[in-house]
């Protein structure tokens, strides 16, 4: 006995099709199966539409991946307790974990200038406290630049560590490992410095303070 073909009206609706829901739907791909499985036709696949459907709403896949960047920065906490530089870490340490969240985010940051919405409030607000801090106009810009480019190469590392599957320990093992192997007359340095090398401590507080520290003892011009 044949199955009676169901009706189109008996089938559940499709949830109109905008650029929010076609964003959060490309992440959810992203975080689930990986970078390499993020395409348009795979976007309206999961939308059960065609991609000719998707280029209303996004130019391409790279304006795909920068709105999701936007979208992971929309969870950047703007304000914080302490002094302007404690908002500063706090901003910073926010930043780099949305971008680093979602696997290629951050690379997207490393390849454009911020014109979207939630980069733009980040960036807003670093000027902000920038300028809490005494540094004139030209020179608060300039850093703001700086301090972006250091934060998304940060979070590019870090996303690195988690799409290979393992933790940052062990790739640093891995390191010190070699670098014990190595022919000191060769290498001298560092070999000699080796443990200073792989010392511990957070390294992520110690480079935002000293581009800190260099920006306010370096006037732009």
């Amino acid at each position: 006995m044949s199955t009676p073909p169901i009706s189109r009206r008996a089938r559940p609706a499709k949830a109109p099709l905008s650029r929010d829901v076609i964003v959060r739907t490309g992440l959810d791909i992203l975080d689930r199966d990986g970078l390499d499985a993020l395409t348009m036709r795979r976007v309206a696949k999961e939308l059960d539409t065609g991609p000719a459907s998707l280029y209303v709403y996004v130019a391409n896949r790279d304006d795909l991946m920068a709105a999701m960047l936007d979208e992971a920065l929309g969870r950047v906490p703007l304000t914080a307790d302490g002094t302007w530089r404690d908002q500063i870490h706090a901003l910073a340490n926010a930043t780099v974990e949305a971008m680093s969240r979602h696997e290629g985010l951050a690379t997207v940051a490393l390849g454009a200038i911020p014109t979207s919405d939630n980069a733009l409030l980040v960036l807003d607000r670093m000027l902000a406290l920038l300028k809490q801090g005494g540094l004139d106009d030209t020179t608060a810009a300039w850093a703001v630049d700086l301090i972006y480019l250091h934060l998304a190469a940060a979070a590019a590392e870090e996303s690195a560590y988690t799409t290979k599957g393992g933790e940052e320990d062990d790739t640093i093992a891995a390191a010190d490992r070699r670098y014990a192997s190595l022919d000191p007359r060769r290498y001298p340095m560092i070999t000699s410095l080796r443990q200073a090398l792989f010392s511990p401590g957070d390294r992520d507080a110690w480079g935002l303070n000293v581009l800190i520290n260099g920006i306010l003892h370096t006037p732009a011009g």
